[in-house]
Protein backbone atom coordinates (compact mmCIF):
# COMPACT_ATOMS: atom_id res chain seq x y z
CA UNK A 1 0.00 0.00 0.00
CA UNK A 2 1.49 3.12 -1.02
CA UNK A 3 1.44 6.18 1.59
CA UNK A 4 -0.75 8.81 0.57
CA UNK A 5 0.77 11.60 -1.84
CA UNK A 6 -0.70 15.40 -1.16
CA UNK A 7 -0.81 17.83 -3.93
CA UNK A 8 1.31 20.16 -1.79
CA UNK A 9 3.26 20.12 1.46
CA UNK A 10 6.01 22.29 2.68
CA UNK A 11 9.83 20.97 2.94
CA UNK A 12 11.39 22.49 6.50
CA UNK A 13 14.90 21.49 7.07
CA UNK A 14 16.30 20.94 10.49
CA UNK A 15 18.52 23.97 9.91
CA UNK A 16 15.61 26.00 9.76
CA UNK A 17 13.88 24.39 12.59
CA UNK A 18 16.89 25.27 14.87
CA UNK A 19 16.95 28.36 13.88
CA UNK A 20 13.27 28.59 15.00
CA UNK A 21 13.99 27.03 18.44
CA UNK A 22 16.75 29.67 18.56
CA UNK A 23 14.55 32.45 17.89
CA UNK A 24 12.22 31.52 20.47
CA UNK A 25 15.36 31.33 22.85
CA UNK A 26 16.40 34.68 22.05
CA UNK A 27 13.05 36.44 23.63
CA UNK A 28 12.10 38.37 20.50
CA UNK A 29 9.64 36.60 18.63
CA UNK A 30 7.40 39.24 17.12
CA UNK A 31 9.28 41.89 14.66
CA UNK A 32 12.78 42.43 15.32
CA UNK A 33 15.90 40.77 13.61
CA UNK A 34 14.57 38.41 11.96
CA UNK A 35 12.74 40.49 10.27
CA UNK A 36 15.12 42.88 9.06
CA UNK A 37 17.76 40.76 8.39
CA UNK A 38 14.60 38.64 5.82
CA UNK A 39 13.42 41.86 4.22
CA UNK A 40 17.17 43.03 3.52
CA UNK A 41 17.90 39.33 1.68
CA UNK A 42 14.64 39.92 -0.07
CA UNK A 43 15.63 43.03 -1.02
CA UNK A 44 19.04 42.57 -2.58
CA UNK A 45 17.33 39.45 -4.91
CA UNK A 46 14.47 41.90 -5.83
CA UNK A 47 17.91 44.22 -7.47
CA UNK A 48 17.50 46.58 -4.75
CA UNK A 49 14.39 47.38 -4.33
CA UNK A 50 12.82 48.14 -0.88
CA UNK A 51 10.81 45.49 0.26
CA UNK A 52 8.67 45.17 3.60
CA UNK A 53 7.51 41.71 5.19
CA UNK A 54 3.48 40.82 6.32
CA UNK A 55 1.67 38.54 7.88
CA UNK A 56 -0.22 37.49 4.33
CA UNK A 57 0.07 37.85 1.15
CA UNK A 58 -3.59 39.48 1.60
CA UNK A 59 -2.77 42.67 3.45
CA UNK A 60 -0.03 43.39 0.72
CA UNK A 61 -1.99 44.43 -2.29
CA UNK A 62 -4.68 46.10 0.25
CA UNK A 63 -1.97 48.05 1.12
CA UNK A 64 -0.37 48.56 -2.03
CA UNK A 65 -3.78 49.79 -2.92
CA UNK A 66 -4.46 51.89 0.17
CA UNK A 67 -0.84 53.74 -1.07
CA UNK A 68 -1.87 54.15 -4.66
CA UNK A 69 -4.65 56.09 -3.19
CA UNK A 70 -7.26 53.89 -4.89
CA UNK A 71 -10.85 54.02 -3.16
CA UNK A 72 -14.78 54.57 -3.66
CA UNK A 73 -15.44 55.95 -7.79
CA UNK A 74 -12.27 54.06 -8.82
CA UNK A 75 -12.51 50.95 -10.47
CA UNK A 76 -9.37 48.35 -10.51
CA UNK A 77 -9.18 45.49 -13.34
CA UNK A 78 -8.42 41.79 -12.74
CA UNK A 79 -8.53 38.14 -13.14
CA UNK A 80 -11.71 35.66 -12.56
CA UNK A 81 -9.43 33.09 -11.67
CA UNK A 82 -7.10 33.36 -8.65
CA UNK A 83 -8.28 33.53 -4.77
CA UNK A 84 -10.68 35.38 -3.49
CA UNK A 85 -8.42 37.83 -1.80
CA UNK A 86 -7.21 39.20 -4.89
CA UNK A 87 -10.16 40.83 -5.86
CA UNK A 88 -11.38 41.32 -2.35
CA UNK A 89 -9.14 43.00 -1.42
CA UNK A 90 -10.48 45.71 -3.96
CA UNK A 91 -13.46 45.80 -2.17
CA UNK A 92 -11.70 46.43 1.32
CA UNK A 93 -10.55 49.61 0.11
CA UNK A 94 -13.98 50.67 -1.45
CA UNK A 95 -13.21 50.04 -4.86
CA UNK A 96 -14.70 48.15 -8.00
CA UNK A 97 -13.54 45.30 -9.34
CA UNK A 98 -14.01 44.65 -12.74
CA UNK A 99 -12.98 41.65 -14.53
CA UNK A 100 -11.83 40.52 -17.79
CA UNK A 101 -11.53 36.70 -19.10
CA UNK A 102 -8.46 34.61 -19.61
CA UNK A 103 -6.48 33.46 -21.95
CA UNK A 104 -7.42 29.75 -23.01
CA UNK A 105 -4.02 28.51 -22.51
CA UNK A 106 -2.05 30.01 -20.73
CA UNK A 107 -5.06 30.43 -18.06
CA UNK A 108 -3.66 34.11 -17.16
CA UNK A 109 -5.80 37.13 -17.87
CA UNK A 110 -6.26 37.73 -21.37
CA UNK A 111 -4.11 41.16 -22.50
CA UNK A 112 -6.47 41.91 -25.11
CA UNK A 113 -9.58 41.83 -22.88
CA UNK A 114 -8.54 43.34 -20.28
CA UNK A 115 -7.34 46.83 -22.54
CA UNK A 116 -10.76 46.69 -23.49
CA UNK A 117 -11.84 46.56 -19.98
CA UNK A 118 -10.17 49.65 -19.27
CA UNK A 119 -12.83 52.75 -18.53
CA UNK A 120 -11.85 57.02 -17.63
CA UNK A 121 -12.48 55.22 -13.98
CA UNK A 122 -10.35 52.20 -14.40
CA UNK A 123 -6.71 53.42 -11.48
CA UNK A 124 -5.22 49.87 -11.36
CA UNK A 125 -4.51 46.66 -12.53
CA UNK A 126 -4.14 43.44 -10.77
CA UNK A 127 -2.38 41.06 -12.72
CA UNK A 128 -2.29 37.40 -11.51
CA UNK A 129 0.40 34.83 -12.41
CA UNK A 130 -1.52 31.87 -11.97
CA UNK A 131 0.76 28.57 -11.12
CA UNK A 132 4.03 30.70 -11.21
CA UNK A 133 3.79 31.51 -15.50
CA UNK A 134 3.89 35.63 -15.93
CA UNK A 135 2.31 37.67 -18.67
CA UNK A 136 3.85 39.53 -20.87
CA UNK A 137 5.17 41.76 -18.63
CA UNK A 138 6.24 44.19 -21.33
CA UNK A 139 2.87 44.47 -22.96
CA UNK A 140 1.57 44.28 -19.40
CA UNK A 141 3.44 47.58 -18.74
CA UNK A 142 3.13 48.95 -21.98
CA UNK A 143 -0.55 49.06 -21.31
CA UNK A 144 -0.32 50.62 -17.94
CA UNK A 145 1.66 53.29 -19.41
CA UNK A 146 -0.58 53.82 -21.94
CA UNK A 147 -3.79 54.31 -19.63
CA UNK A 148 -1.60 55.94 -16.78
CA UNK A 149 -2.35 53.07 -14.38
CA UNK A 150 -0.93 51.89 -11.67
CA UNK A 151 0.10 47.99 -11.44
CA UNK A 152 -0.28 45.77 -8.26
CA UNK A 153 0.97 42.24 -9.28
CA UNK A 154 -0.28 39.08 -7.72
CA UNK A 155 2.82 37.28 -7.71
CA UNK A 156 1.76 35.43 -4.80
CA UNK A 157 2.89 32.19 -6.40
CA UNK A 158 5.51 33.70 -8.40
CA UNK A 159 8.68 33.40 -6.43
CA UNK A 160 11.81 32.58 -7.98
CA UNK A 161 9.57 32.98 -11.87
CA UNK A 162 11.58 35.31 -14.30
CA UNK A 163 10.92 37.49 -17.43
CA UNK A 164 13.88 37.55 -19.70
CA UNK A 165 15.72 36.17 -16.82
CA UNK A 166 15.11 39.04 -14.29
CA UNK A 167 13.16 37.62 -11.32
CA UNK A 168 9.54 38.81 -11.04
CA UNK A 169 9.69 41.71 -8.37
CA UNK A 170 13.03 42.74 -9.85
CA UNK A 171 11.51 45.27 -11.66
CA UNK A 172 7.65 46.82 -12.74
CA UNK A 173 5.74 48.61 -10.05
CA UNK A 174 3.94 47.29 -6.86
CA UNK A 175 4.55 43.36 -6.14
CA UNK A 176 2.93 40.88 -3.92
CA UNK A 177 4.12 37.54 -2.96
CA UNK A 178 2.86 35.20 -0.34
CA UNK A 179 4.41 32.88 1.88
CA UNK A 180 1.54 31.11 2.75
CA UNK A 181 2.01 27.05 3.87
CA UNK A 182 1.58 25.47 0.20
CA UNK A 183 4.18 28.22 -1.56
CA UNK A 184 7.06 27.82 -3.19
CA UNK A 185 9.27 28.83 0.00
CA UNK A 186 6.67 29.69 3.04
CA UNK A 187 6.82 31.31 6.47
CA UNK A 188 4.05 29.49 7.61
CA UNK A 189 1.61 32.55 6.73
CA UNK A 190 3.23 36.12 5.58
CA UNK A 191 3.85 37.66 2.14
CA UNK A 192 6.38 40.86 1.21
CA UNK A 193 5.63 43.67 -0.69
CA UNK A 194 7.70 45.50 -3.09
CA UNK A 195 7.78 48.61 -3.32
CA UNK A 196 9.17 51.92 -6.08
CA UNK A 197 10.83 54.58 -3.29
CA UNK A 198 10.96 55.48 0.39
CA UNK A 199 7.92 57.40 0.47
CA UNK A 200 6.21 54.17 -0.20
CA UNK A 201 7.96 52.20 2.41
CA UNK A 202 7.17 54.59 5.31
CA UNK A 203 3.28 54.32 4.12
CA UNK A 204 3.50 51.03 4.30
CA UNK A 205 4.64 50.73 7.74
CA UNK A 206 2.09 52.62 9.09
CA UNK A 207 -0.68 50.84 7.68
CA UNK A 208 1.14 47.32 8.65
CA UNK A 209 1.11 48.77 12.62
CA UNK A 210 -1.97 50.65 13.37
CA UNK A 211 -0.73 53.99 10.92
CA UNK A 212 1.86 54.84 14.32
CA UNK A 213 5.01 56.94 13.35
CA UNK A 214 7.81 56.59 16.45
CA UNK A 215 10.47 59.07 17.41
CA UNK A 216 12.75 60.06 20.23
CA UNK A 217 12.15 57.89 23.21
CA UNK A 218 8.36 58.13 23.45
CA UNK A 219 7.14 60.42 20.70
CA UNK A 220 4.25 58.66 19.11
CA UNK A 221 1.76 59.73 16.14
CA UNK A 222 -0.88 57.88 14.08
CA UNK A 223 -2.03 60.41 11.12
CA UNK A 224 -3.53 57.30 8.81
CA UNK A 225 -5.53 54.16 9.59
CA UNK A 226 -3.53 51.17 9.66
CA UNK A 227 -4.01 47.83 10.69
CA UNK A 228 -1.68 44.57 12.55
CA UNK A 229 -0.04 43.23 9.69
CA UNK A 230 3.53 42.94 11.00
CA UNK A 231 5.40 39.60 9.96
CA UNK A 232 7.21 37.74 13.06
CA UNK A 233 10.91 36.77 13.88
CA UNK A 234 9.58 33.35 14.24
CA UNK A 235 7.80 33.55 11.28
CA UNK A 236 10.91 35.36 9.43
CA UNK A 237 13.32 32.64 10.86
CA UNK A 238 11.50 30.21 8.14
CA UNK A 239 11.64 32.06 5.83
CA UNK A 240 15.56 32.71 5.90
CA UNK A 241 15.72 29.01 5.52
CA UNK A 242 13.09 28.47 3.00
CA UNK A 243 14.53 31.39 1.08
CA UNK A 244 18.38 29.88 1.20
CA UNK A 245 16.92 27.19 -0.83
CA UNK A 246 15.34 29.17 -3.09
CA UNK A 247 17.18 28.54 -6.93
CA UNK A 248 17.52 24.74 -5.37
CA UNK A 249 13.53 24.17 -4.95
CA UNK A 250 12.82 26.05 -8.62
CA UNK A 251 15.17 23.72 -10.39
CA UNK A 252 13.41 20.69 -8.77
CA UNK A 253 9.98 21.85 -9.70
CA UNK A 254 10.92 22.54 -12.94
CA UNK A 255 13.00 19.00 -13.49
CA UNK A 256 9.28 17.70 -11.81
CA UNK A 257 7.41 19.39 -14.29
CA UNK A 258 9.48 18.37 -17.34
CA UNK A 259 9.36 14.85 -16.27
CA UNK A 260 5.47 15.01 -16.06
CA UNK A 261 5.33 15.91 -19.97
CA UNK A 262 7.88 13.29 -20.41
CA UNK A 263 5.96 10.43 -18.83
CA UNK A 264 2.40 11.53 -19.96
CA UNK A 265 3.65 11.71 -23.67
CA UNK A 266 3.04 13.53 -26.47
CA UNK A 267 -0.15 12.13 -27.26
CA UNK A 268 -1.81 12.22 -24.10
CA UNK A 269 -3.91 14.99 -25.19
CA UNK A 270 -5.35 13.90 -27.59
CA UNK A 271 -5.86 10.38 -26.03
CA UNK A 272 -7.49 11.93 -23.09
CA UNK A 273 -9.34 15.26 -24.50
CA UNK A 274 -7.94 16.65 -21.33
CA UNK A 275 -5.52 19.80 -21.14
CA UNK A 276 -1.89 20.51 -20.38
CA UNK A 277 -0.41 23.52 -19.42
CA UNK A 278 2.18 25.16 -21.57
CA UNK A 279 5.71 23.59 -21.52
CA UNK A 280 7.80 26.52 -20.51
CA UNK A 281 10.83 26.09 -18.45
CA UNK A 282 12.61 29.11 -18.47
CA UNK A 283 10.36 31.73 -16.56
CA UNK A 284 7.75 29.72 -14.35
CA UNK A 285 8.50 28.13 -11.54
CA UNK A 286 6.16 25.58 -11.63
CA UNK A 287 3.97 25.94 -8.57
CA UNK A 288 1.56 24.36 -9.76
CA UNK A 289 1.40 21.66 -12.68
CA UNK A 290 -2.53 21.92 -13.23
CA UNK A 291 -4.47 19.94 -15.80
CA UNK A 292 -8.23 20.94 -17.25
CA UNK A 293 -10.29 17.93 -17.34
CA UNK A 294 -12.14 16.92 -20.08
CA UNK A 295 -15.89 17.89 -20.59
CA UNK A 296 -16.90 14.10 -19.79
CA UNK A 297 -15.21 13.77 -16.63
CA UNK A 298 -16.45 16.43 -13.70
CA UNK A 299 -13.75 17.32 -10.81
CA UNK A 300 -15.46 15.82 -8.11
CA UNK A 301 -15.04 12.43 -9.70
CA UNK A 302 -11.84 12.73 -10.59
CA UNK A 303 -10.68 13.70 -7.06
CA UNK A 304 -12.63 11.27 -5.64
CA UNK A 305 -11.19 8.64 -8.64
CA UNK A 306 -7.35 9.44 -7.49
CA UNK A 307 -7.93 9.32 -4.21
CA UNK A 308 -8.72 5.79 -4.37
CA UNK A 309 -5.26 5.70 -5.37
CA UNK A 310 -3.85 7.43 -2.77
CA UNK A 311 -3.14 10.77 -4.84
CA UNK A 312 -4.05 14.24 -3.68
CA UNK A 313 -5.73 16.84 -5.74
CA UNK A 314 -6.59 19.81 -5.22
CA UNK A 315 -8.27 22.74 -7.96
CA UNK A 316 -7.27 26.73 -8.22
CA UNK A 317 -9.48 28.37 -8.65
CA UNK A 318 -13.41 28.56 -8.71
CA UNK A 319 -14.46 31.72 -10.94
CA UNK A 320 -14.51 34.52 -8.28
CA UNK A 321 -17.33 36.15 -9.99
CA UNK A 322 -19.47 32.95 -9.54
CA UNK A 323 -19.69 33.36 -5.69
CA UNK A 324 -22.74 34.82 -4.06
CA UNK A 325 -20.65 38.11 -2.75
CA UNK A 326 -19.71 38.92 -6.27
CA UNK A 327 -23.57 37.77 -7.82
CA UNK A 328 -25.01 40.88 -5.50
CA UNK A 329 -23.00 42.88 -7.39
CA UNK A 330 -24.46 42.31 -10.44
CA UNK A 331 -22.07 38.87 -11.90
CA UNK A 332 -23.17 36.15 -13.76
CA UNK A 333 -22.86 33.61 -15.74
CA UNK A 334 -21.72 33.57 -19.11
CA UNK A 335 -19.57 36.82 -18.63
CA UNK A 336 -16.33 34.99 -18.86
CA UNK A 337 -16.85 31.81 -20.87
CA UNK A 338 -13.23 30.88 -20.81
CA UNK A 339 -12.75 31.40 -16.70
CA UNK A 340 -15.93 29.39 -16.13
CA UNK A 341 -14.74 26.43 -18.20
CA UNK A 342 -11.61 26.48 -16.75
CA UNK A 343 -12.98 27.10 -13.29
CA UNK A 344 -15.23 23.96 -13.34
CA UNK A 345 -12.60 21.98 -14.82
CA UNK A 346 -8.66 23.26 -13.49
CA UNK A 347 -7.13 20.33 -10.97
CA UNK A 348 -3.79 20.75 -9.27
CA UNK A 349 -1.85 17.54 -9.68
CA UNK A 350 0.88 16.79 -6.43
CA UNK A 351 3.95 19.37 -7.13
CA UNK A 352 6.04 19.94 -3.88
CA UNK A 353 9.85 20.03 -3.02
CA UNK A 354 10.14 16.60 -1.46
CA UNK A 355 8.26 14.93 -4.56
CA UNK A 356 10.27 12.69 -6.30
CA UNK A 357 10.63 11.40 -10.30
CA UNK A 358 8.86 8.15 -8.72
CA UNK A 359 6.23 9.92 -7.09
CA UNK A 360 5.47 11.87 -10.54
CA UNK A 361 5.44 8.64 -12.39
CA UNK A 362 2.54 7.26 -9.60
CA UNK A 363 0.70 10.41 -10.33
CA UNK A 364 1.11 9.79 -14.01
CA UNK A 365 -0.04 5.97 -14.09
CA UNK A 366 -2.85 6.71 -11.69
CA UNK A 367 -4.22 9.25 -13.66
CA UNK A 368 -3.82 7.82 -17.17
CA UNK A 369 -5.94 4.57 -15.54
CA UNK A 370 -8.59 7.35 -14.34
CA UNK A 371 -8.96 9.44 -17.69
CA UNK A 372 -8.91 6.12 -19.60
Amino acid sequence: MNAFLPFSKPTIDEATIASVADTLRSGWITSGPKVIEFERQLSAYFGGRPVRTFNSGTCTMEIALRIAGIGPGDEVITTPISWMATSNVILEVGATPVFADIDPVTRNIDLDKLEAAITPRTRALIPVYLAGRPLDMDRLYAIATKHNLRVIEDAAQAIGSTWHGKPIGSFGDFVSFSFQANKNITTSEGGCLVMNNEAEVLLAEKYRLQGVTRSGWDGIEVDVLGGKYNMTDIAAAIGLGQFSHLDKITSHRRALAKHYFATLGLDFEAKTGAQLPPAEFESTNWHLFQLVLPERMTRPEFMEKMKAFDIGVGFHYAPIHLFKLYRALGFHEGMFPVAEHVGKQIVSLPMFYSMTMADVDRVCAAMQEVLG
